[in-house]
């Protein structure tokens, strides 16, 4: 019983950790862009949130980015776009998660970043078009996204690679 109660005291720790890294990483290193219709905004946020999800799995994934991301939009003024973000990046995080537990190979991370990439890009269009009421304006916002997931995963790939290394302080029941 009170391994149990051990294993659940770290993942809850591991989750809160995880979405305070995702929300620091947005609100403090960010970029506003002065194109799309909404001004757009570029971000580190991802950078752990993919992390997260490639070491510990799917569940924290999705709780540490869409949690994480969706606090930034309360806190950041973008109300609108909070529970858009907190289902999105939740599904981001859970999708990475999802392919790299059983696949722990650079291909997979790969992989499992473009579909990332996919579901951002898919997503944000169109929550997008949902609040502004136009299917075209979202496709400014495009560009910023894909340089958004880009970039983190420039960031994450030979981190990631890196930390495999020493897996054995990336584990703990329940996430593989």
């Amino acid at each position: 019983m009170e391994q149990r109660s051990l294993n659940q005291t770290k993942q809850l720790v591991y989750a809160a950790l995880g979405i305070a890294l995702v929300f620091i990483c947005t609100v403090f290193v960010n970029v506003r862009l002065p194109v799309a219709a909404n001004g757009g905004l570029i971000h580190l946020g991802n950078v752990p949130l993919f992390i997260i999800a490639i070491l510990y799995g799917r569940w924290l994934g999705a709780l540490a980015g869409g949690i994480g991301m969706a606090l930034f939009d309360v806190v950041g003024g973008w109300f609108l776009w909070a529970p858009f973000t907190l289902i999105i990046v939740g599904l981001m995080g859970y999708t990475v998660g999802a392919i790299c537990e059983k696949n722990q190979t650079l291909t997979a991370y790969v992989l499992a970043l473009v579909v990332a990439c996919i579901i951002k890009v898919v997503g944000y269009y169109g929550a997008e078009a949902i609040i502004y009421g136009n299917w075209l304006i979202p496709m400014t916002s495009i560009p910023g996204n894909l340089i958004q997931i880009g970039v983190a995963s420039v960031i994450v790939l030979p981190v990631v690679l890196k930390l495999r290394k020493h897996s054995a302080i990336f584990t703990w029941a329940g996430s593989r």
